[in-house]
């Protein structure tokens, strides 16, 4: 029953990825075609280019989510003092504590998965990379693209090398991988591309803890969670990375440097009040003659505007005043008071 049932859900499993194996061959095999007209066919550089290709996609797509990610991350923060009073109200009840800490989330919009959505969605994506890569290491298409062009992978996916190593191996190939004596070409590019890509995560979390985070984030739970993800996740790279093709390799290192830049870009331009970040940023506009507490302001207005509250008022002479309150400006819509109809012989006889 047991292998039976495991079957079902590799068939299962198999039907779900079946669809992004196909996109990631399109994506795939046109910016192939794309960069062989510009560096030419059939050399590693140019399937480099096309997983990056791949990669700078995936990342644009998932832009939005990056956004709602940092501004979850923000409101987190901002809360902390919040949290930091229920814990010491009910630290002794455990119950009490995760109700109202949910309760708290809720009145305040934030949710602390939100900064794991861009992580999580990407996933299935390197995992239909990596089958496509591990299919393409044997000479097999998958993918409805490449199986429709089989000499794409037999004649090169499948050959290729970048600085002498297989595209599609990657370090562990057993028995004495761990001698560095015996180290190939394909070991060496792997530990450099693995201690990279870890090495940018490592950057990019340490960037977020130092300069985008007020003081008070950097102690509590929450904090220590957030200081052992910081060595945690690089340790999992690490222990991973063995069994990752190079090309796959190639896909998280354009995407953590891809993270690296945007993250720098946002925490420069739309730094977290009360951080290292927005004390650096004020520096810079007063040195551009700009009034950065106005642009602050500005910013809260746009983020936190509410719809307009409508008040009508009566005066003494019967006149209907319509004030609409907004966060930004007050208008008034004055009803006049109209005439009675009249019938039309009304309004021909004469006025006494």
């Amino acid at each position: 029953m047991t292998p039976l049932l495991l079957f079902g859900i590799g068939d299962f499993f198999s039907s779900l990825m079946t669809p992004l194996h196909a996109a990631i061959s399109f994506v795939l095999g046109y910016a192939y075609r794309f960069w062989s007209l510009v560096i030419g066919p059939d050399t590693g550089l140019t399937w480099v280019m096309a997983i990056v290709t791949l990669t700078v996609l995936v990342r644009v797509i998932l832009i939005p989510l990056f956004v709602r990610q940092i501004n979850s991350s923000r409101n987190m923060q901002a809360i902390q003092p919040k949290m930091k009073a229920l814990q010491e109200k009910y630290g002794a009840d455990r119950e009490r504590l995760g109700q109202e800490t949910q309760k708290l989330f809720k009145e305040e919009g934030v949710s602390p998965y939100a900064s794991c959505l861009p992580l999580l969605l990407q996933m299935p994506i390197f995992f239909a990379l990596y089958q496509v890569l591990a299919a393409a290491a044997n000479g097999v298409p998958r993918g409805y693209y490449l199986v429709k062009h089989p000499e794409l992978v037999t004649d090169s996916l499948s050959q290729v090398t970048i600085f002498g190593a297989r595209l599609a191996g990657h370090f562990w190939k057993g028995g004495d991988t761990w001698k560095i004596w015996l180290w190939g070409p394909t070991q060496w590019v792997a530990a450099v591309l693995i201690l990279v890509m870890s090495s940018l995560f490592f950057i990019t979390q340490k960037q977020l803890m130092s300069k985008n985070m007020p003081a008070a984030s950097l102690t509590g739970p929450m904090a220590q969670q957030q200081k052992m993800m910081l060595y945690l996740f690089p340790a999992m790279y690490l222990f991973m990375g063995v069994a990752i093709q190079i090309g796959v390799l190639m896909y998280w290192v354009t995407s953590n440097l891809w993270t690296l830049g945007q993250q720098w870009i946002l925490i420069r331009n739309n730094p977290t009040p009360g951080t290292p970040a927005y004390i650096d940023w004020e520096e810079r506009m007063v040195k551009k003659g700009r009034d950065p507490k106005q642009i602050a302001a500005d910013r809260r207005a746009k983020h936190s505007r509410k719809p307009a509250e409508a008040k009508t008022t009566t005066s003494a002479s019967g006149v209907q005043r319509q004030t609409v309150d907004d966060s930004a400006v007050q208008r008034q819509v004055v009803n006049r008071a109209q005439p009675k109809k009249q019938s039309r012989a009304q309004r021909k006889s004469p006025r006494r």
